[in-house]
């Protein structure tokens, strides 16, 4: 498997403020990582980061070989950055049609695709993104990074605060994304069973620092370990 994203020595953060201490993983082509540890510990910052909404203080990234530390944010998603922030961040004044036809780039998602994805989308192609629920604006929010065709996905959060239904049709999407359809992607979710079901591999961050890292079925079958590293064992 070749490897597609390589940190080293990552240290960032927001001004003056370090908030990654000498981060460094690496990840292969088609992977999927879950990157977990308790609030504050730096996963949203790590994520911001790889997107480039950070300063960085040190370090390098590096995505299919080239250095995505050295490219302005703009330049991301052509590089092959696909974001879906916790904020969501689509354009609540354009229709879903638009939201998804203004970013779109070449390549084998399209909004077509998306609607198929999603089908609660198709329904409200016509919709202002003031009309969306919260679960279908993180499903438009998904389906927007996806039609930029990037070779990583990020997702910050991608279940928080969503019904029970909305989370298993999102699980369901996200499972086909990366495991049927092969994109890499770097998940940060607060529940970690769901995810590291899905995933390849796992870190955990504490402290800005990067405290555990293992298969994800691995640590998955370790609750005591979960426990001691999340405050969680389920």
């Amino acid at each position: 498997m070749s490897e597609l994203l390589r940190i080293e020595n990552l240290s960032a953060g927001y001004g003056e403020a370090v908030v990654l201490h000498d981060v460094g993983l690496a990840l292969g082509e088609g992977q999927t990582l879950a990157l977990l540890g308790r609030n504050g510990t730096g996963k949203t910052t790590l994520i911001n980061t790889l997107a480039g909404a950070t300063r960085q203080h040190g370090g390098s990234i590096t995505l299919g070989g080239a250095a995505l530390h050295k490219l302005a944010p703009h330049l991301r998603a052509a590089a092959g950055i696909g974001w879906v922030p916790q904020e969501r961040n689509i354009f609540k004044s354009l229709t879903v049609h638009e939201n998804l036809t203004a970013v779109e780039r070449p390549g084998r998602w399209n909004p077509q695709r998306v609607y198929e994805m999603f089908p609660r989308l198709a329904e409200r192609k016509g919709n202002l993104g003031t009309q969306l629920s919260g679960g279908e604006q993180q499903m438009l929010a998904v389906g927007r990074a996806l039609v930029l065709n990037p070779t990583l996905l990020l997702l910050d959060e991608p279940l928080e605060g969503l019904a029970p239904i909305i989370v298993e049709e999102l699980l369901r999407a996200i499972r086909r994304i990366t495991r049927d359809e092969g994109l890499a992607a770097i998940i940060v979710e607060q529940h970690p069973q769901a995810i590291l079901a899905i995933s390849d591999e796992a870190v955990v961050l504490d402290h800005g620092t990067v405290v555990h890292a293992d298969h994800a079925a691995s640590l998955r079958a370790q609750p005591e370990v979960l426990e001691r590293l999340l405050g969680v064992g389920r």
